[in-house]
């Protein structure tokens, strides 16, 4: 979610005499034709006007040069060098050199482009500049910061500088400083440029896209919003939208934008994340963290051929864009698909290697203390926090395995030999809840791991997961915990009504899941009447509880009870079985608008609209329903 700002380069300067001699010559008519191609950020036609000038005046240096950074901006680097060597003035040696360092940048030939900064003038804040985007690239964020920050104190605010002041400081993990710097962009772009309409409120007003043009890209807004959001990601604030542009097609949108958008819609919008992804990977240049995340989310969706025949036909760009790390991560988690025990084994070798370099940092972490070096603590903990952050997904995935054949002991053992480096982690803790949970015999041990979540969240308890909540208020029954349970539910049932007060149209399902899980447990013990009565009043006000994930919950409860009716297991008084019926007519009645089932995003062939609705689903039971009854009748 990062991009920096390439090396400075020449801006294009259109004269007053040449807009004179516009009227004149059809040299400055094709002279403003490239400009004009420049400024709206067509690169390749630029270069091509600038071509057709080199031909007609070849004794003018400035076509050359903006000819080479036009090819420069077209992603073309290799053309763009040769360009530069036509030029041969002495005078333009300074801006060639830049170029061609900036060049050298973008093939990502640091030691080249660092070769090149070393020629230029020392005094020249654009060095500085070079040399902080060449530490930045390098990984070398503070010596970066330090950098950009001595440049603005010689040139003054500049977005660009500012908004690569913010990006390192993002990097250090540093995200006040960061977002004081990102501040200060929007502010300024706010204020210089009102006909951006930036920060104005434009809901139910049809807004006209400014475009991508060079002054919005002048004014860093568009990097700063993305950072922004970067940083509200990392914080786990996915409710952050960006709404600074109002563009209507995947073309308008710059990449790193469109990049940023497929990821934070993806829970809400798979289908349409998926395909920004694709059309990115097919774009000159990407941003570098397409490719991986693209692939992990293929393996997320379980289309592990998907992310297979990418890794395939992108061999090149394998070792450019995943580290060593994430490439052996996605290879075995493509591997589960065919070779479950493989696949536990390379992830059983990745999880060894980082559990060594958990040990190691540990060690470095009680050395720092122990010599009092604060900036050694820091930067080691910083250090094992990014190997544990590495360790967690290998962690789970390898668990998942075993998780998938219900083998939930052995599950139980991979987190127990983990419980040195990951007791403090959320994620783990919320799992081995999960694992204790599933286990039907261990009810009070995975009270003991929900608890502290649910706490953590208790004046906001709705930001708890609902499953969370249902799993405690079960666990808490299962260990006559009543009181426990009703007290849990009677502040979830609080809150919704609050939200209800506040927002009368918004749906809230957690009380209701809470209900279902109670009811589903009920059911699987065999008490139907109480177990199937609790889900029907838990979906009451169908208008506000009918939905996709709760109605889930309630036919797997009536397929459970209708199975067992058909083999002549239970017998349902004739009220109980009236007010199944009702209960399903009118999930026939609210449900018409209700998916029954969420498809894969990716689904070639897609269920019938008709009949991929909770009303027809309701039918299908309620047919089911007679037809049994007739049967004992």
């Amino acid at each position: 979610m990062n991009q920096t700002f390439s090396f400075a380069s020449v801006v294009l300067r259109l004269t007053s005499v040449d807009v004179f001699c516009f009227c004149l010559q059809s040299r400055a008519a094709l002279s403003l034709l490239a400009y004009c191609y420049f400024q709206i950020q067509e690169f390749s036609n630029a270069a091509d006007c600038y071509e057709q000038l080199i031909q007609i005046h070849p004794e003018v240096d400035d076509y050359k040069l903006y000819h080479a950074q036009s090819l420069y901006k077209a992603c073309m680097y290799s053309e763009a060098m040769k360009a530069t060597f036509l030029i041969d003035n002495p005078a333009y040696q300074t801006k060639v050199l830049k170029l061609q360092a900036a060049i050298k940048y973008g093939e990502e030939d640091l030691s080249g482009a660092k070769s090149l900064v070393e020629q230029q003038p020392s005094e020249d804040p654009d060095t500085e500049i070079n040399l902080g985007c060449l530490l930045y690239k390098e990984g070398h964020y503070e010596d970066a910061c330090k950098k950009f920050t001595t440049a603005m104190q010689v040139v003054g605010y500049k977005p660009d500088l500012t908004y690569n002041i913010a990006l390192c400081y993002y990097s250090m993990k540093q995200y006040a400083p960061a977002l004081k710097y990102i501040a200060e962009i929007i502010e300024r772009g706010i204020r210089e440029h009102p006909e951006l309409s930036v920060g104005m409120t434009t809901e139910g007003i049809d807004v006209r896209s400014v475009g991508n043009t060079l002054v919005l890209h002048e004014t860093a807004l568009i990097e700063a919003f993305n950072l922004k959001g970067a940083i509200e990601y990392q914080l786990k604030n996915c409710k952050f939208r960006t709404n600074l542009l109002h563009c209507v097609s995947l073309q308008e949108l710059d990449p790193v934008t469109l990049h940023n958008q497929a990821l934070m819609n993806m829970d809400s919008k798979p289908t349409e994340g998926f395909e920004k992804l694709q059309f990115l990977l097919q774009q000159n240049p990407f941003p570098p963290e397409t490719f991986g995340n693209l692939l992990l989310l293929y393996c997320k969706y379980e289309y592990f051929d998907l992310a297979a025949d990418v890794l395939a036909e992108n061999a090149h760009l394998t070792y450019k864009f995943l580290t060593p790390y994430l490439y052996e991560f996605l290879d075995a988690m493509i591997t589960c698909q065919t070779a479950p025990e493989e696949a536990f084994r390379k992830f059983d070798e990745m999880a060894g290697k980082l559990t060594e370099q958990l040990r190691k940092l540990t060690k470095q972490v009680q050395e720092a203390r122990h010599n009092r070096d604060d900036e050694a603590v820091k930067k080691a903990v910083n250090e094992y926090d990014d190997a544990l952050e590495k360790y967690i997904p290998v962690l789970m995935a390898q668990a998942r395995i075993y998780w998938n054949l219900e083998n939930y002991q052995m599950v139980e053992k991979i987190f127990r030999k983990s419980v040195e480096f990951c007791n403090e982690h959320d994620v783990w803790k919320l799992n081995v809840a999960h694992v204790l949970f599933m286990q039907e015999n261990k009810y009070k041990e995975a009270i003991g791991f929900y608890e502290p979540i649910v706490k953590k969240h208790y004046d906001n308890i709705l930001n708890v997961s609902a499953i969370v909540l249902a799993n405690l208020c079960v666990s808490y029954i299962m260990t006559s915990q009543n009181e426990e349970a009703e007290e849990l539910m009677r502040k979830i049932e609080k809150e919704e009504e609050q939200v209800a007060y506040d927002d009368p149209e918004k749906k809230i399902y957690h009380l209701c899941i809470v209900n279902l899980v109670i009811g589903t447990l009920y059911c699987a013990k065999g008490n139907y009447e109480f177990g199937i009565s609790r889900v029907i009043k838990s979906l009451e006000p169908y208008n506000k509880k009918l939905g996709t994930d709760t109605w889930y919950y309630a036919k797997r409860c009536f397929l459970s009870l209708l199975e067992n009716m058909a083999k002549h297991m239970i017998m349902l008084r004739d009220t109980v079985v009236q007010e199944c019926i009702q209960f399903l007519e009118h999930c026939e009645i609210y449900g018409k608008n209700v998916l029954a089932v969420i498809e894969q995003p990716l689904e070639e062939q897609r269920l019938h609209t008709g009949r991929n609705t909770v009303t027809y689903q309701a039918r299908l039971l309620k047919s089911l329903i007679y037809e049994i009854i007739g049967w004992n009748q």
